[in-house]
C-alpha cells in the first residue's frame, strides 16, 4: 500500500458521535468550536446492526444510520468552508447507498465534495453461511480502508462496520505516512488505537456518566465562574485527540465547550469495555499496560509511552440472530406484605401456565423492593415484581401471558395493578462473536472517482504469548479501618462485550492503589457482587494506570438484545460495585 510522505504536524481529530442517537447538534459544535482536521463519528453498536439488520429486511436499500444524512445536511458545508474531514461508520450494513446518499445530498445543498466508502465487512452477503435465523455477520475492519480513501482525495469517507479506533487510526495513518509493512509504526498506530478507543464514546471522555461526577461539581461551585462552569458540565463538550507522528496524542475538548478532561475521566474511558494488557484489532495489538497519562493543563492530557504488536492473525465477526420471542409484566406492590403478595401473584400466573396449551419455556421472576416503610408517597410504599418469559413461538409468550396477567386483576392480592397493559411480546436479538482468518475477508476502499482498491486487513499477524501478571505494590502497612462505600476511594466505569461484562476499577493516589491491588481480588469481587459469584471472572492488573479490570463472563446471558437481565449492558454494574461497603483504611478516607 503506498503511503503519502511523512510529516510532523499535529493531526486534530475530534469526535461527533458516540452511538446511533447521541446528541444531533454535536456535529456542528465540534465543526465550528475550534481547529479540526478531521471530525469523526460512531454510529455502530452490537444492538444497533441488529436493529439495521431488521431495517434491511423490510427495505433491502437501507440499512444505513439516517441521523447521519440530517446532520449533514448543515454540517457538510461547515466541513467544507473549514476544510475538515468527516469520517464517520455510519453506513452501517450499506455503505455504498449511504455514500449514494450523500453525494446526492452534497448536490442537492451546493457542496463540492469527494465521496468515497468502504466495505467488505458484510460477510452475509458475501454468501456465507452463518447458521439459522443470523441477521448480521460483519468483520470488525481496521484503518486501512479509510486511509486509502483519505490518500485518494476523499472529503468524507463512510464505512460499515470498522472497529472503534479505526476511526482514528485512518486517518492518522494516511496523514502520518504510517504503512502496513513497517514494524516501527506498530507503536505509532497503538498510540492511535488508544487515542481512538478514549474518543469513541464521545462525551464519556470529558466527563460524562463519570464516576467522580459530584467533585466537578463541587468544584466549579467554588470556581470564580461557578455559574457558567456549573451550567456547561451539564452539557459536556464532545473530545478531540491532537495527535502526532510518534502516535503519542494530547485528549482534550474545544474551548468553552462543558465537561472536564483530567487524567480520571480518559482512565475511565481507557478501561472501558476492555479486558487485559493486550488490546488486540485489526491494526494493531495495543499494550494498554504500556500507557502513560499525564496532565498537560486544563482540559489536556497526555498520552504517551503506547507499546504497538502484531494484530492477531484473525478478524472479529459481529453475528445478530433472532433469539425467540420475549414478553415482561411489572406488578405494583404497595404497602404491606410485599412477600406474600409476590408470593401470591407467582403461585397464581404458574397454575394459569400449567393450564395453558403451551406455557413458556423460560420463566424468570425479580422482586426489587424499592418500597419504604410509613413512605409519604403512593410510589414509594412500591415494590415492583417483575416477570419475563421467552420462547421461541410468539404465541406462547403472547396470550398466554397477557391473558393469565389479566385474570388476576379482581382476584389476587390487594392494590393489584401492572405499569403497562400486557402485548403481544416481541422479538429478541442474540449477539455471538466468530473469528475467521484475516485472509478470507475482503477489504474494499471505494474511491471517490469509482475506482475499487483492495487495503491489506492488518499488518504482520502473529499469536501472541500471554502477558505475565504484572507485580503488586507493597500493601498498605496495616492501621484503623472504616466500613465505608468502596466508591469513596475508587472510581468504576462498566460495560458489556457481548453476553459478557466489563468492570474497570481505578484510584486516584498510590497509596490507594497500594490497597486497592491487595483488597480487591477476584473472590473479594464475588463476594461484593453476589451476581457473578458462580460465573467465571478474570482480573487484570494495569500498575500505570493504578487500575484494575474485571471480565465476568456470561452475566448478560446472550447480549444486549436478548435482555436477560435488569441492566442489560451492565452500564450500572460498577456504580453498584462503589456502592458495596468495604473495610477502608482510614488514611484513604
Amino acid at each position: 500500500m503506498s503511503a503519502r510522505p511523512r510529516t510532523s504536524e499535529v493531526l486534530r481529530i475530534g469526535n461527533a458521535s458516540g452511538f446511533y442517537g447521541d446528541r444531533f447538534d454535536a456535529l456542528r459544535e465540534m465543526l465550528t468550536g475550534g481547529p479540526l482536521d478531521v471530525v469523526t463519528g460512531d454510529y455502530l453498536a452490537e444492538l444497533t446492526m441488529l436493529i439495521l439488520g431488521r431495517d434491511r429486511l423490510k427495505n433491502p436499500r437501507s440499512g444505513y444510520a439516517k441521523t447521519f444524512l440530517r446532520q449533514l445536511e448543515e454540517g457538510l458545508g461547515l466541513a467544507h468552508e473549514r476544510g475538515v474531514k468527516i469520517v464517520a461508520n455510519a453506513g452501517g450494513l450499506n455503505p455504498a447507498a449511504l455514500a449514494t446518499a450523500v453525494r446526492e445530498l452534497a448536490e442537492r445543498v451546493g457542496v463540492p465534495v469527494r465521496v468515497a466508502h468502504v466495505e467488505g465487512d458484510d460477510l452475509l452477503t458475501a454468501g456465507r453461511a452463518w447458521g439459522e435465523g443470523v441477521l448480521t455477520a460483519n468483520a470488525y475492519l481496521g484503518g486501512a480502508g479509510i486511509a486509502e480513501c483519505l490518500r485518494a482525495g476523499a472529503d468524507v469517507v463512510v464505512t460499515g462496520r470498522v472497529t472503534d479506533a479505526a476511526l482514528v487510526t485512518g486517518p492518522a495513518a494516511a496523514h502520518f505516512g504510517w504503512g502496513t509493512d513497517d514494524p516501527r509504526d506498530l507503536d505509532a498506530l497503538a498510540g492511535a488505537v488508544v487515542a481512538g478507543h478514549v474518543l469513541e464514546c464521545g462525551t464519556q471522555a470529558t466527563g460524562g456518566n463519570y464516576a467522580f461526577f459530584t467533585d466537578h461539581d463541587a468544584h466549579a461551585d467554588h470556581d470564580a465562574q461557578a455559574d457558567r462552569a456549573t451550567r456547561t458540565f451539564r452539557r459536556p463538550g464532545f473530545p478531540l485527540a491532537e495527535i502526532h507522528a510518534d502516535g503519542s496524542a494530547v485528549i482534550t475538548k474545544h474551548p468553552g465547550t462543558g465537561g472536564i478532561v483530567d487524567i480520571g475521566t480518559v482512565t475511565a474511558q481507557l478501561l472501558y469495555e476492555t479486558g487485559g494488557a493486550r488490546y488486540a484489532g485489526p491494526d494493531v495489538t495495543a499494550r494498554l499496560d504500556s500507557v502513560r497519562l499525564t496532565q498537560d493543563g486544563p482540559d489536556r492530557v497526555r498520552l504517551a509511552g503506547v507499546r504497538g504488536e502484531a494484530p492477531p492473525p484473525t478478524l472479529k465477526v459481529g453475528l445478530n440472530r433472532i433469539g425467540g420471542w420475549r414478553n415482561e409484566i411489572v406488578f405494583v406492590l404497595t404497602g404491606l406484605d410485599i412477600d406474600a403478595k409476590a408470593r401470591l401473584v407467582r403461585e397464581q400466573v404458574a397454575d394459569a401456565f400449567g393450564r395453558a396449551d403451551r406455557a413458556p419455556d423460560q420463566v424468570r421472576w425479580e422482586l426489587a423492593r424499592t418500597d419504604r416503610a410509613d413512605a409519604d408517597t403512593e410510589e414509594t410504599a412500591s415494590a415492583l415484581l417483575r416477570l419475563v418469559v421467552r420462547d421461541s413461538d410468539p404465541d406462547a409468550v403472547g396470550r398466554a401471558v397477557s391473558g393469565a396477567a389479566v385474570e388476576l386483576a379482581l382476584g389476587s392480592y390487594p392494590g393489584f395493578h401492572v405499569t403497562a397493559p400486557p402485548g403481544k411480546g416481541a422479538p429478541y436479538g442474540v449477539f455471538e462473536a466468530a473469528y475467521v482468518d484475516v485472509a478470507d475477508v475482503p477489504h474494499t476502499a471505494v474511491l471517490p472517482d469509482g475506482v475499487r482498491i483492495s487495503a491489506p486487513n492488518s499488518l504482520h499477524t502473529r499469536a501472541l504469548e500471554p502477558v505475565p501478571e504484572p507485580p503488586l505494590p507493597a500493601p498498605l502497612p496495616a492501621g484503623p479501618t472504616r466500613r465505608a462505600p468502596l466508591g469513596l476511594v475508587a472510581g468504576a466505569r462498566s460495560g458489556d462485550k457481548g453476553g459478557d461484562a466489563n468492570v474497570g476499577v481505578w484510584v486516584r493516589t498510590d497509596d490507594a492503589w497500594r490497597w486497592l491491588a491487595h483488597e480487591l481480588t477476584v473472590d473479594r469481587f464475588r463476594q461484593l457482587l453476589p451476581e457473578t459469584a458462580d460465573l467465571p471472572v478474570t482480573r487484570h492488573v494495569l500498575p500505570n494506570l493504578k487500575a484494575l479490570n474485571f471480565t465476568v463472563q456470561g452475566l448478560l446471558g446472550e447480549g444486549v438484545a436478548a435482555q436477560a437481565r435488569f441492566d442489560p449492558q451492565a452500564k450500572a454494574l460498577g456504580e453498584w460495585l462503589r456502592s458495596r461497603h468495604a473495610d477502608i483504611p482510614e488514611v484513604l478516607l
